[in-house]
This record gives structure tokens, C-alpha cells and sequence, in this order.
């Protein structure tokens, strides 16, 4: 089992930057992919960014290329969502993922572990 937790989320004003992070523990050697996924109040869980530590390669959903950025600190087993220039429709609880695909793999059903959630609120 693989145990995540989120941190980092928060309230800030548009245009702001905010920082997750997400611990993992457990059995971490058997996850080759990590990733961030948000679900805003009413619409459906979405693909944010993801990380794979064999080959070091990313993924990001348009929404959030050029803004946000995913790094992995594989001694720390911690994973990072570094988010710039935020806009009022990135609002939405994160969630961090832990896969033990390759990847990156970019679908929610490649995931095989969750955490509970970090809420980000962006205001005008």
C-alpha cells in the first residue's frame, strides 16, 4: 500500500502563485508515476499534470502548460505542483495520485492510489 498526503492548498487572489506538495510512504519502489488531478464543485475529476521517475518525463493538461509546473523529489518521495498565474477557474480541491505505470499516464483509472485532497481557491 502507498499512502499519500496533499498539502499546500489555500485561498489566494488571480494571478498569485500557491505550491503543493504531496508525501508519500509506504510501498513507494512501486510507483513509477505520480500525478495531480482537480475536481472544481460540480464537474468531473480532471487530468492536471503527471511525472514519471524512470525516464523523468512530464505531462500537463493544456489548461495548465506554461503555468504550472510538476517536479518530484524521488529521495523525499514527495511530489510538487508548482502553480503561477493562477485564474479564477483553477478553483478545485487537487488531488495527488501514485501509479505503478510508466506513463506518464494522463487517465484517472491508471491510478492506483489517492490522497485525500488540498483545496485551492482563487478570488478576483
Amino acid at each position: 500500500q502507498v499512502q499519500l498526503v496533499e498539502s499546500g492548498g489555500g485561498l489566494v487572489q488571480a494571478e498569485a502563485s500557491l505550491r503543493l506538495s504531496c508525501a508519500a510512504s509506504g510501498r513507494t519502489s512501486s510507483i513509477f508515476a505520480m500525478g495531480w488531478f482537480r475536481q472544481a464543485p460540480g464537474k468531473e475529476r480532471e487530468f492536471v499534470a503527471a511525472h514519471t521517475r524512470v525516464v523523468s518525463s512530464t505531462a500537463y493538461a493544456d489548461s495548465v502548460k506554461g503555468r504550472f509546473t510538476i517536479s518530484r523529489d524521488n529521495a523525499k518521495n514527495t511530489l510538487f505542483l508548482q502553480m503561477n498565474s493562477l485564474k479564477l477557474e483553477d478553483t478545485a480541491v487537487y488531488y495527488c495520485a501514485a501509479s505503478p505505470k510508466i506513463g506518464p499516464p494522463v487517465r484517472a483509472d491508471e491510478y492506483k492510489y489517492w490522497g485525500q485532497g488540498t483545496r485551492v481557491t482563487v478570488s478576483s
